[in-house]
């Protein structure tokens, strides 16, 4: 059987952390920051997992992470 292909742009935008969730970046944080509170800008910073619910979907674009 040949081998899986990686789904390039998920796993530029997901890493598997060691206990085996998946970690994921903050959306609205890459422009236009002016207007938005520093609470929100300051939360987006750090990393997130992702749901439950996506996780199956992110791990079968990921077959060797």
């Amino acid at each position: 059987m040949p081998k899986m292909k990686t789904r390039r742009g998920a796993a530029k935008r997901f890493k598997i952390t060691k206990s085996g969730r998946i970690k994921r970046r903050r959306a609205y944080r890459a422009h236009i920051l002016e207007h938005k509170p520093p609470k929100r800008r300051r939360q987006a910073r750090k990393a997130q997992s992702v749901g439950s619910a996506d996780a199956k979907s992110v791990r079968r674009m990921l077959p060797y992470a």
